[in-house]
């Protein structure tokens, strides 16, 4: 589990001795602020109660650790768990991709055991897609929520809706399996880039995608 950088370090004690015999007991504090000023002697005990710029940093400065303590512990268990997902296709197992002639790469990881993908029917998919270097560039489980697609009228990238709904030599996805994709250039985006805005394009030309595909399910909204 991932250790937080941000360490709140407390001070040693510090000890006032009062020169009145009548006190047993030594009264002490302790912050987690510093002072460069040496402590008084003891017959200067008053003076340095008095000093308040020193006192007032050491509240503020256990106030801060207090509050990065409480917002550590109070971080959202969701967000860790949908990030410790989104990068959890990466320890899959590996498989040995088959080809279609039309140059799709495929392999199941895990082949569902429910029904085929039915054409133009919405379907709900987790994916990951990586770039052929093994960049992430998208995610629905960043999102925390899988992806409501149609699949098999072109709506997505040719790629996909061979790869899920099958045909050409690749055998159709089931509900629950798990399917490794790659996708050629000519069934993704070709020679232009893709996801631009204001300039700037998270897809270049002519790229090579890598899928990892997961089929949650049918979309209960289709239509009877």
């Amino acid at each position: 589990m991932a250790t937080s950088a941000l360490a709140i370090a407390t001070a040693k004690p510090l000890t006032h001795r009062f020169s009145n015999s009548k006190h047993t007991s030594s009264p002490s504090f302790s912050c987690s602020c510093s002072s460069s000023t040496p402590l008084p002697p003891p017959n200067e005990l008053k003076l340095s109660f008095n000093s308040k710029p020193v006192a007032k940093q050491c509240v503020f400065n256990v106030g801060v650790g207090l509050l990065a303590a409480s917002l550590l512990a109070c971080s959202p268990l969701e967000a860790d768990a949908t990030r410790i997902e989104y990068f959890a296709t990466v320890g899959e197992p590996q498989c040995e991709l088959n080809y279609a002639k039309s140059g799709l790469g495929y392999c199941d990881v895990i082949v569902g055991s429910g029904v085929e993908a039915p054409r133009g029917e919405l379907v709900n998919i987790h994916y990951t897609a990586r770039f052929a270097d093994g960049i992430v560039f998208d995610s629905s489980y960043k999102r925390a929520r899988p992806l409501t697609m149609r699949i098999g009228l072109g709506k997505v990238i040719k790629g996909l809706d061979q790869g899920i709904l099958g045909g050409e030599g690749v055998p159709p996805m089931l509900v629950g399996g798990k399917r490794r994709l790659q996708i050629p250039p000519n069934l993704a985006y070709g020679p232009e880039p893709a996801g631009c805005f204001s300039g700037d394009c998270n897809i270049p030309a002519n790229a090579t995608l890598l899928y990892d595909i997961n089929f949650v399910g049918i979309y209960s909204g289709n239509a009877k």
